[in-house]
């Protein structure tokens, strides 16, 4: 591998966009991804529609056409692609940067040299973990893939926020024989969608999807999970499939092997707040993984401005600062 100007890794939106805004400025970067392009999208659930408005999510100026008012997993994985190609972005996927001198692809491991090197890598492919016996079992599943697949199975869903109320829904209308949602709190997130709780909330009052607050899985079984309620009595409940959907976080083992100073608690990398330079030079990070463990911060919405940044003189970087304050997520997540 040749050297090169900047190297950006991670080929989503926040990543392109971040190769938009180098090559704008005559830098022609190298994008890589450890997956498909726009690798988190593809793991949306099918037929998925975003929440949020179609030109939040519209990167390098080239507008989002879809055919209803909000754009569909499927419409946002064609503009991406498109982006790509109109703004001829060389994007290498399936390409794994393992530390900051080397990238793993299908062929072997190859040394990479760089002026810059930007980590817009997002959290998504790195899902929280239950840390019970039985997770690893081929029929739990931390992504949420396709209801149809669970029609006639006894299904539990882990988890309570929009991402789980969502799959459990969605179970519940494909023929799950039995749909169970677990959460361990003892309410529903105040974060869930205002049409979501009062259906998940019917749903339940009508006996068609089970709930259990308050418990927490204590191991997964071919047949079953193990489920401790608060008083502390168990249950276990019959499960074909089993979606723990409990949030993601940054590869934070890719911090460390770089060198990067984290904070401890929060998660959150040390940088320069108005050019996101981390702790090792020439090393800079855009989108959610500049907020650690706070990954609700930073989204597509506000994450697309930060090549401006990084790439931009000082004026534009206050520009980009401008339109990053003035943007709220709108999933409610």
């Amino acid at each position: 591998m040749p050297h090169e100007a900047a190297i950006i890794v991670g080929a989503g939106p926040i990543g392109l966009a971040c190769a938009i805004s180098a090559k704008r400025r005559g830098i022609d970067p190298l994008v890589i991804d450890a997956g498909a392009l726009a690798n988190s999208i593809v793991r949306y659930p099918i037929g998925m529609t975003f929440f949020t408005t179609p030109e939040r999510l519209e990167i390098g100026g080239h507008p989002l056409v879809c055919t209803g008012a909000k754009a569909t997993r499927e419409e946002a994985l064609k503009y991406y692609r498109g982006v790509a190609r109109a703004e001829g972005l060389r994007v290498r996927t399936y390409a794994t940067l393992i530390d900051a001198q080397h990238v793993k692809t299908r062929l072997g491991v190859e040394p990479i040299t760089w002026d810059r090197l930007v980590l817009a890598t997002g959290y998504f492919d790195h899902p929280n973990r239950l840390g019970v016996p039985g997770e690893n079992l081929p029929h739990v599943h931390h992504y949420f893939d396709e209801a149809h697949l669970s029609y006639g199975c006894d299904v539990v869903v882990i988890g309570g926020k929009n991402s789980a109320v969502e799959a459990a829904l969605q179970l519940f209308r494909a023929g799950a024989r039995t749909t169970t949602i677990m959460y361990r709190g003892k309410t529903w997130p105040k974060s869930v969608k205002y049409w979501l709780r009062p259906d998940l909330e019917n749903r339940i009052k009508a006996g068609e999807i089970q709930a259990r607050l308050g418990s927490q899985v204590v191991e997964i079984t071919e047949r079953d999970v193990l489920v401790r309620r608060a008083l502390g009595n168990e249950e276990r409940i019959p499960a074909d499939r089993v979606y723990p959907l409990i949030g993601f976080q940054p590869d934070f083992e890719l911090f460390t092997r770089i060198g990067i100073k984290v904070d401890q608690e929060s998660g959150r990398p040390e940088i320069d707040a108005d050019t996101l330079e981390t702790t090792v030079a020439g090393v800079y990070v855009a989108g959610s993984v500049t907020a650690g463990l706070k990954i609700s911060e930073i989204f597509i919405e506000n994450g697309r401005f930060d090549g401006e940044k990084i790439f931009g003189s000082s004026s534009e970087r206050r520009r980009a600062q401008a339109l990053y304050q003035g943007i709220r997520r709108e999933t409610g997540e």
